[in-house]
């Protein structure tokens, strides 16, 4: 039985990573498992500077979910590298970096810079609804999307995903903007905008107003994203979005996601990504199936 799978030239055990910005830099999991089981590690945002992030509140329960506002907060891609780095490196795991930043010339010296380091890949995230100073302006259009995907990948010889937001009319023209521009996958959803308002103090519950809507509320909608992007694309998806057990993954995988990762789950159940591995393999011996790569994208549609 077979697990393993080749994710835009990145070599993994199983499918099965953790999303961006919900297992930190993997110190405090490392408590509960050996993060040698995952099939890769997608770190915190990492900036070219280290980023405060925005005021409190920055997160709060809804049904299903959750709204969280951080703003990218994290300490810079020097600290990661002098610090988390040779810590992630400890654990026989695809290490993927996320990357962000607010103008075209940050994104390209980050990832000048992460060209340098003993990591696996670049996941660039042009998608986070919370910073106000970019984010959301480079990925929700075509040519926004192209044009920061074409610039990094002239600086970077690494894997490039780039991650896509759902906060847009047609995902699939945004996605052939990446694949057009030389990106090597993507990765999708990123979450989705909402807003949540105290009614005795009349305000909304985030201090930013407006948060990212993550959790098994979105998991619907994250499914189709990913069946109509498969569709659109010749490079590989990496599907997320309200995935906490491994029948959620495999039907991920059965809508084209050639990967997937775990976001909100992890603050439900620390454990619920290397469940998520076992449940893959039970539903591999269930159905005898070989090759967890055979059934990738093969949903039957009515």
């Amino acid at each position: 039985m077979n697990t393993k799978i080749n994710f835009a030239g990145i070599e993994m055990k199983n499918p099965v990573t953790v999303a961006s910005g919900t297992f930190g830099y993997g110190r405090e999991f490392s408590n509960f498992f050996d993060l040698s089981e995952l099939g890769g590690i997608i770190t915190k945002g990492t900036s070219l500077k280290p980023r405060s992030g925005n005021k409190p509140s920055r997160v709060c329960e809804t049904a299903s979910g959750m709204l969280n506002s951080i703003g990218l907060q994290n300490p810079g891609v020097e600290y990661f590298a002098q610090n988390d780095l040779p810590f992630l490196k400890k654990f026989d795991t695809a290490i993927i970096v996320n990357a962000c930043g607010s103008s075209i010339d940050e994104y390209v010296e980050l990832c000048k810079i992460l060209n340098t380091l003993d990591i696996d890949g670049v996941e660039l995230n042009l998608s986070c609804p919370n910073v106000k100073a970019g984010c959301m302006a480079f990925g929700n259009t075509y040519e926004g999307v192209k044009q920061v995907t074409s610039e990094v990948r002239k600086v970077l010889d690494k894997p490039l995903i780039v991650k896509l937001t759902p906060n847009v009319t047609d995902i699939a023209s945004i996605a052939k903007a990446v694949e057009d521009a030389g990106g090597d996958g993507v990765s999708l959803i990123n979450t989705l905008l909402g807003m949540k308002i105290d009614i005795d103090k009349k305000r909304p519950v985030l201090a930013n107003n407006t948060g990212g809507l993550s959790g098994p509320a979105i998991k619907p909608v994250a499914v189709r994203m990913v069946y109509q992007v498969a569709q659109a694309v010749n490079i590989p998806v990496l599907g997320m979005g309200g995935i906490i057990n491994g029948e959620d993954a495999i039907e991920f995988i059965l809508a084209g996601a050639n990967a997937i990762s775990i976001g909100a789950g992890n603050f439900i159940n620390p454990y619920t990504s290397v469940d998520t591995v076992k449940g893959i393999e039970n539903y591999m011996k269930k159905y005898n199936i070989e090759d967890i790569n055979s059934i990738v994208g093969t949903v039957q549609m009515n």
